[in-house]
């Protein structure tokens, strides 16, 4: 099941928080709790999926892109994502996420997100999102920054982010059975 009411924490913990720019870091910090585990005691890796939701929508609040969605009637949808784990979270773990913008192509926008445990990375995410609205499709992530007082031209995506994108784009669609 989603976790509707640590979202609300995180939504209500964060309303009043200060700004952020649009590529600074949002830091927040989570419990794995014992629904969050898997048979083996750690985290759920679907789960580490869903936690990084709280992340990502608090971020949304702080850089304002949330009014600008809700004015303008843009759905945010996850479009692709890469997960990295390298290290467990055990039940009880303190969780420090950080999240950010990494900018945007012609079509989707690419954020990373991280999970560090006492001091230690335990898995990143490379998260591809596209803004949607109605029967429009998806919204050219150029205008999303021009909302946000933005330049229309993403900074330089790093490297590794072009390379997975372009590997992705290699991959069949629909899949082949």
């Amino acid at each position: 099941m989603y976790p509707y009411l640590r979202m609300i924490k995180e939504i209500v913990k964060y309303r009043n928080a200060p700004p952020l720019g649009a590529f600074e870091t949002h830091v927040s910090h989570h419990i794995c709790w014992p629904w969050d585990i898997d048979p083996w005691l750690e985290l759920n890796n679907g789960r580490t999926l869903t936690l990084y939701d709280l992340g990502r929508i608090p971020m949304a609040t702080r850089t304002g892109l949330d009014k600008i969605a809700r004015a303008k009637g843009w759905g945010l949808a996850v479009a692709g994502a890469s997960v990295r784990y390298r290290k467990r979270v055990k039940t009880f773990d303190r969780i420090e996420m950080r999240t950010r913008l990494l900018g945007w192509d012609a079509r989707f926008v690419y954020m990373d997100q991280s999970m560090w445990v006492r001091g230690e990375c335990t898995s990143q995410a490379l998260l591809r999102s596209a803004i949607t609205q109605g029967k429009r499709g998806i919204v050219p992530p150029a205008e999303m920054a021009v909302a946000l007082g933005l330049a229309p031209e993403s900074p330089p995506l790093p490297g590794w982010v072009t390379a997975w994108s372009d590997a992705d784009a290699q991959r069949p669609w629909p899949p082949v059975a």
